[in-house]
Formats: structure tokens, C-alpha cells, sequence
């Protein structure tokens, strides 16, 4: 029996949205447990209302954080601080940082070089350092947006069309290598390697484009054939280019 991953995930409420939340433990939900939720900041403000309504129903644990000097981001220090006392003290299979803020780049760096996943979560305004440093990172709009639709039965709008897919040439390159690698000798790759791949090298997730799983992706993308294997359980893909 594989063991369950335990997750620490720290908030910077002043620069993500409560909106997300859901979303957001959603996802980790699929890498193991969150056993540490911890929210920062300065719970006197009236901007952390709406962040004050997810405390409970989510196990959150609010950290209080004075702005003592004005300027100054005692939040940032604060985070900091905890996760790398969570690195040396405590059995932490994986972080999530949710924040928009490229100030946590050098903290997430530091917590790879340990041999440690880092989930990153913030707006599209989030700077690319730190997009780029996470292990994966979700754009916290796009997990609003899905929730929405899914209450309003209309999630098709946010996804990605073939088109729209196909005219990405970065994603198409992504895709195409991760194949690539990830094959045998007959030319097929099974998709939770091509994945692997994907992870290992870059912060990608399919949710960025609107799809929940690889998967779905790959076959509206109508870039590779696709076999089903193994009673129509395992998905194994080719590059269409090579049929």
C-alpha cells in the first residue's frame, strides 16, 4: 500500500484570493494529505474578511501578522520562517504555496534542493521566476473559473479548443517531447510517464488550460493517436506524426 504524502500549505492571504481555496485543497488532494493549513496575515484588516468565512470549513489555522513597519511585508518573514522550521522538524513530503509574490522564489528553491515537491498556486499576475521555480503551479483564475461553471453547468468555456491548443507552440514542443522520451520500443508511451516528464521538467498543469486531467488534454489536442490498454484502463499515446 503506497503511503500517503503529507502536505503543508502555507497562505499569503494578502496576495491570493480566498475565491480558490477549494480549488486549491482539491488539488493537492490528488498528491496526499494537507496536514498543515496555515494562513498569514493581518486578520485585523478588513481586506481578510472574505479569507475569515474559509477558516473554519477548510481546518485553516489563521496566523496573525502586524504590519509593524509600514513597507515592510511581515507576512513574507513569517512564512518563511515556518516553512523552513516545517523542513527541519517536521516529516513534510511536499509544500504548497499559495501567493502571487516573487519574494518566495529563493524559498522555494531552497526547499527543491531538499528533494522536496513545491505546489505553487497564485494569480496570472504572479512573476515567472516564481511560476517557473514551483514544481507545478496553478493559476488560481483558472480554478475559480472552473468552480463557477461547474455550479452553472457551463464548464466547457474555459477550456482550451483544439485550435487553440494547436497554436500554442511552446505547449505543442512540451508535448511532443515528453512523448518522445517517455517511449518504448514500438513508438507507444504510457501517459503517467509522459507526465512524469512533464513534472520532472517544468511547472505545467492541465488545469491552466481548462482540463482537469493529462488526458483530456492529449486527446482534444488531436496531436497523438491513443490506444487503450490493459482493459481499457491505461492510456498509451503516439505522436500522430509517426502513424
Amino acid at each position: 500500500m503506497a503511503v500517503e504524502k503529507k502536505i503543508a500549505l502555507l497562505i499569503d492571504c494578502d496576495n491570493v484570493s480566498y475565491k480558490s481555496i477549494e480549488g486549491v485543497i482539491d488539488e493537492l488532494s490528488k498528491y496526499g494529505k494537507v496536514i498543515i493549513r496555515n494562513a498569514y496575515g493581518n486578520w485585523k484588516s478588513e481586506g481578510l474578511k472574505g479569507w475569515e468565512e474559509k477558516l473554519h470549513p477548510h481546518a485553516i489555522k489563521p496566523i496573525q501578522q502586524f504590519a509593524y513597519t509600514k513597507g515592510k511585508n511581515a507576512t513574507d518573514a513569517a512564512m518563511i520562517i515556518d516553512a523552513m522550521d516545517l523542513l527541519y522538524t517536521k516529516n513534510i513530503d511536499a509544500f504548497a504555496l499559495m501567493t502571487s509574490d516573487s519574494d518566495f522564489t529563493p524559498l522555494v528553491m531552497r526547499i527543491l534542493s531538499n528533494g522536496i515537491a513545491v505546489y505553487g498556486f497564485g494569480e496570472k499576475k504572479t512573476p515567472l521566476p516564481f511560476v517557473k521555480a514551483c514544481s507545478q503551479f496553478i493559476f488560481t483564475e483558472n480554478i475559480e473559473q472552473a468552480e463557477s461553471e461547474e455550479k452553472e453547468e457551463a464548464e466547457g468555456h474555459s477550456k482550451k479548443s483544439r485550435n487553440e491548443l494547436r497554436k500554442d507552440a511552446g505547449l505543442v514542443r512540451l508535448l511532443r517531447t515528453a512523448v518522445e522520451q517517455a517511449s518504448g520500443e514500438d513508438g507507444w508511451s504510457h501517459l503517467g510517464q509522459v507526465g512524469q516528464y512533464i513534472s520532472n521538467k517544468t511547472s505545467f498543469s492541465p488545469v491552466n488550460y481548462g482540463y482537469k486531467k493529462l488526458g483530456d488534454l492529449i486527446r482534444v489536442s488531436d496531436l497523438f493517436d491513443i490506444e487503450m490498454r490493459n482493459d481499457n484502463s491505461v492510456m498509451y499515446i503516439r505522436d500522430s506524426r509517426k502513424s
